[in-house]
């Protein structure tokens, strides 16, 4: 059995494809998955370049979706043949979030090993059942970058139509919620110093778009776009290099959702707007596995399907990752065996 594998201090020189492991027959709660497709994400990226540390021989992605191949005792919820999809947090079921949760102490690909498998054996909860219709390569994009966005939008952020989303990027987490934006009736601003991505975007529904070269001082474009009310939902991904910019932009009682940092891990945070704008700043890491479902019945009652750049093969992961790190991309990256 192939799996895609990294090395420790990590760095994309040490990843490596390794055919040693054999898949273990499900146990009484467990499914064994023939995995077919993963979707890249940035914390993959940070673990494979040895930014996020891991065990040796750790196997990557944290993402990863495949047919049902063998079912233990027990388990009801899926059948040999399933199309499924794996869950960020296997531990984290449904409900509030739970203290295991505040690390990747059990995520595929960082504290645990992930997708980059033919072949795993799992706890059955730690998969939900794949959007009908959809391909293994699509699918496999709703695990990190679908279910973030859902969850800051739809059941934190408790989206409604009409209202102004404003989303930092054109990567995936973005672009899903560009599309749960339209899906909602709200008014979608994107930013990107691309303006070919920002054309893009127009093309997916974007009702307007900043190039945050052009204007670095971007939140004064909200207000002109919003009329001076701002956005009633804020896609954050920059962090600390943005973080300013984005409270700026926020409408009164507006709702930041703190999901990247590319920009760094500390910074200024203006308190005193933040406080008279009274905005709720959240930070979150994806979500559950209830959220993940709840996403999947919207997916499939719609005609959704996630934008993928680029395909590359799994044993060409060192590639990939080194594309995404370029940042040329325009919604996913996907790797199939």
């Amino acid at each position: 059995m192939l799996t895609i594998k990294v090395n420790q201090p990590g760095g994309l020189d040490n990843i490596f494809i390794d055919d040693t492991n054999e898949p273990t027959r499900p146990q009484k709660g467990e499914i064994t998955v023939r995995i077919l497709a993963s979707s890249l994400n940035y914390h993959d990226y940070l673990v494979a370049a040895g930014q996020l540390k891991t065990e040796n021989g750790r196997i990557l992605l944290s993402d990863g979706a495949g047919i049902v191949e063998s079912v233990g005792e027990g388990v009801t919820e899926f059948k040999i043949g399933d199309h499924v999809v794996s869950t960020f947090f296997p531990q984290w079921l449904a409900g509030d979030v739970i203290q295991s949760a505040g690390s990747f102490q059990q995520t595929p690909g960082d504290g645990a090993d992930g997708f980059a498998a033919e072949v795993v054996t799992r706890p059955a909860e730690a998969f939900t059942h794949a959007p009908k219709g959809w391909s293994h390569t699509e699918a496999a994009t709703i695990t990190t970058a679908g279910v973030t966005a859902w969850r800051a939008l739809v059941v934190d952020g408790k989206l409604k139509a009409g209202d102004t989303i404003l989303t930092l990027g054109t990567g995936g987490v973005s672009i899903a919620a560009l599309q749960i934006g339209k899906l909602f009736g709200a008014k979608v601003i994107v930013t990107s110093s691309s303006d070919e991505k920002l054309e893009k975007a127009k093309a997916l529904g974007a009702d307007a778009t900043i190039n945050y070269k052009e204007y670095p001082q971007w939140a004064r474009e909200v207000a002109a776009i919003t009329d001076n009310q701002g956005a009633d939902h804020i896609i954050e991904l920059g962090g600390p290099g943005t973080l300013e910019q984005s409270i700026k932009a926020a409408a009164v009682g507006g709702h930041i959702s703190l999901i990247g940092v590319m920009t760094g891990l500390e910074g200024k945070i203006p308190t005193g707007l933040l406080m008279m704008k009274q905005i709720c700043l959240q930070g979150l890491l994806v979500g559950n596995r209830s959220q993940q479902q709840d996403y999947v019945k919207a997916l499939e009652m719609n005609d959704l399907r996630p934008v993928i750049d680029k395909v590359f093969k799994y044993q060409q992961l060192a590639e990939a990752f080194e594309f995404q790190v370029n940042g040329s991309h325009f919604g996913k990256i996907c790797v199939e065996w």
